[in-house]
């Protein structure tokens, strides 16, 4: 499931918020869903039995803007009004941020008041074999890697390595066993209209993550299809990478 949520900004005003907005849009999510949900996603997540790897099980697209968008001084300005996008399979998760939203009517985001014009829950796309997906937020894949002196480095993978087809499935493959304990690892994901100016570098807290936008062909089973709409694709999907819908 997702919601689609509309925002009106004051037209006396505008909302300017930092380029590298991701962290102030994950505790605004975190704030608007009831407390006993935001401890179990936050704190707990979702396990994968085999793997013992965490999920939170959300994530986010971009700020849309309908109108225009100002990039000055390492700060975007939206005017008009704006849309975010945020999806996940939990059913609770979902309805409990929707009717917070709604309940609370206007939406403070940073220092900025916000008018809520419209909150859309929507069901996942219908099952194809082959589907094309753009991203609404990046999508970042990497593996940790151990360099000679020891230390710890983090590799950020294109769409044209193979490393990048083989994660995503493997990643969407644990998601499913958190969720389910089922295993599946098969399907693929292709860049379908991805070139060099598609990469996105991103800072959350002080750390750079890289992604990639862009349009990619996905091929997958019945059981992984949903999750690449509901979880994302990739990595970091709570800290607002990996949210696609349809092209």
């Amino acid at each position: 499931m997702r919601v689609k949520i509309n925002f009106y900004i004051n037209p006396s005003e505008a909302l300017t918020l930092p380029c590298h907005y991701n962290e102030i849009i994950q505790g605004f999510i975190y704030k608007k869903i009831d407390k006993w949900i935001s401890t179990k996603i936050h704190d707990q997540g979702f396990k994968d039995p085999d793997t013992e790897r965490i999920f939170k099980l959300f994530t986010f697209s971009r700020l849309i803007p309908q109108g225009m968008a100002k990039v000055k001084d390492g700060k975007i300005t939206f005017y008009g009004s704006v849309s975010l996008i945020v999806a996940s399979p939990i059913s609770e998760f979902i309805q409990s941020f929707a009717t917070n939203l709604i309940k609370a009517g206007n939406i403070k985001l940073s220092e900025h008041s916000l008018i809520l014009d419209s909150v859309t829950v929507e069901g996942l796309p219908e099952y194809r074999e082959k589907i094309l997906v753009k991203t609404l937020s990046p999508i970042t894949v990497y593996s940790t890697l151990i360099t000679a002196d020891g230390r710890k480095k983090t590799y950020y993978y294109s769409p044209f390595e193979d490393e990048f087809e083989k994660l995503l499935i493997e990643n969407l493959s644990k998601k499913l066993r958190a969720l389910t304990g089922k295993t599946i690892s098969q399907g693929s994901i292709k860049p379908y209209k991805v070139n060099s100016k598609n990469q996105r570098i991103i800072l959350y807290k002080n750390t750079v993550i890289k992604g990639w936008d862009g349009v990619f062909e996905l091929r997958l089973p019945i059981e992984l299809f949903p999750l690449a709409f509901d979880t994302g694709l990739g990595a970091k999907n709570s800290q607002g990478f990996g949210c696609v819908e349809v092209y």
